[in-house]
């Protein structure tokens, strides 16, 4: 599974659509987003109630405690919410250790409220954990004790029985609107796939439940099968994380494929640098770099999966080897161009792409004094570590091939040693 962060507006988007087609139950929330790009006349015709109605509007950047941070404003106008805005678009905030700007908002109508309830639904490994207090809001925390829980396993239903210790000491007017409603909520959980739900606090409104704060995660694995349910999710990068112009051009480029090619810069100057098929592989390549002791010289987290075509990866190549000899400072590099045994891959039809790069490439990884490292296995890799052996020839650079008679592990090792043995 993997959890993935969404934004506010479409957690309670999603939960909106789906509580009334699931459990017949109709929230009367309403909430807007608000970006660089919005005009605000366009918003209003859009959405009529944000000119008739109070307004609290806070960031939506996927960071908590924003009300002790005092980034949420209550009871505005629009055009004061047009200000709000303008002040603060694109000006960085620190959170914690992470500083970045903020960029996304999001605006929803001033709920006066007396009673504030917490919810959480949490996948865990074999069943759901499901947390409720009827002490929620920012002291949630300080007020952890109050909270009661239960644990559903997986082959179990979600029934009124099952909520009962929840809402056990609740005034009997509420408890069964509250029960119907956590009910409902578990069932938008699993059907949309939801990895993480919370709603820190929600109120009742005219004697309906009202979600206030949101916080949501989708296992974005399912994302085939809940496409059409989710409609135009976001999965937005964690605040503070800004994508350099060579990420954001591998970021556009897995978009675009069936494909699976991910780029992290992780030290702009380290001098291991990878380029490695397969998920796990990667890990394991970064690991054990990390392992050895010289994870602070690890240029970056590289993989490419799902056998993408060979533009796709001459495109990938020339990003990685480009950072991975920017700025050339006298002292070896090495680049591992590794993976574990494929099964399905065409390893010397991905290498194509690898080889051309290299090629285009050979000035800047001879002034990078690049010591290169393949180690490959699967489909075809007879074929691919011959040609990677001619090309190591026909350029003059340092390059060593592999096939899956060598370790991983053993291959990190070598690399280690290659830009190491000089210092």
């Amino acid at each position: 599974m993997a959890r993935k962060k969404i934004r506010e507006y479409d957690s309670k988007r999603l939960l909106k659509e789906h509580l009334k087609r699931l459990s017949g139950i109709d929230l009367q929330i309403c909430s807007a987003q608000v970006t660089e790009a919005t005009d605000f006349a366009e918003l209003t015709n859009k959405e009529p109630w944000i000119s008739s109605s109070k307004l609290v509007i806070k960031p939506d950047m996927l960071f908590g405690k924003r009300g002790k941070s005092g980034l949420v404003a209550l009871k505005l106008d629009l055009a004061e919410v047009a200000e709000f805005v303008k002040e603060r678009l694109g000006v960085e905030v620190e959170i914690g250790n992470c500083k970045a700007p903020i960029t996304t908002f999001i605006v929803e109508p001033f709920v006066p409220h007396d009673d504030e309830y917490y919810l959480s639904v949490v996948s865990e490994r074999l069943g759901c954990t499901i947390s409720f207090s009827e002490c929620g809001g920012i002291e949630i925390e300080e007020n952890w004790d109050k909270v009661k829980t239960i644990f559903l396993p997986t082959e179990m239903s979600m029934t009124l029985e099952a909520c009962a210790p929840l809402i056990a000491t609740l005034p009997l007017e509420v408890r069964g609107k509250i029960g119907n409603f956590i009910m409902g909520v578990f069932a938008v959980f699993q059907d949309l796939d939801f990895s993480f739900l919370e709603m820190n606090p929600f109120t009742l409104l005219n004697g309906e439940p009202y979600p206030l704060d949101m916080r949501g995660e989708l296992d974005d694995t399912s994302a085939f099968k809940n496409f059409k349910k989710w409609g135009n999710v976001e999965f937005p990068l964690p605040f503070g994380r800004v994508l350099s112009p060579a990420e954001r051009f591998i970021h556009s480029l897995d978009e675009k494929t069936s494909a699976s090619l991910k780029f992290t810069v992780l030290n702009p100057k380290g001098r291991i640098w990878t380029m490695v098929a397969g998920g796990g592989a990667s890990v394991i390549f970064a690991d054990t770099v990390g392992d050895l002791g010289y994870a602070s010289e690890l240029g970056n987290y590289a993989e490419y999966s799902g056998a993408p075509n060979e533009e796709e990866v001459l495109q990938y190549a020339r990003v990685v080897l480009d950072c991975a000899t920017a700025d050339p400072d006298g002292r070896k590099r090495a680049l591992i161009i590794g993976g574990g045994i494929a099964n399905f891959t065409d390893v010397a039809s991905t290498f194509n792409g690898i080889i051309r790069a290299l090629r285009e490439k050979e000035s800047k990884i001879k002034a990078a004094r690049m010591h290169i490292f393949v180690r490959r296995g699967g489909p075809n890799y007879q074929t691919g570590l011959a040609k990677m052996r001619a090309l190591g020839e026909e350029l003059g650079v340092p390059l060593e091939v592999y096939g899956p008679e060598a370790t991983m592990t053993g291959i990190c090792k070598l690399a280690i040693d290659s830009v190491m043995s000089e210092a």
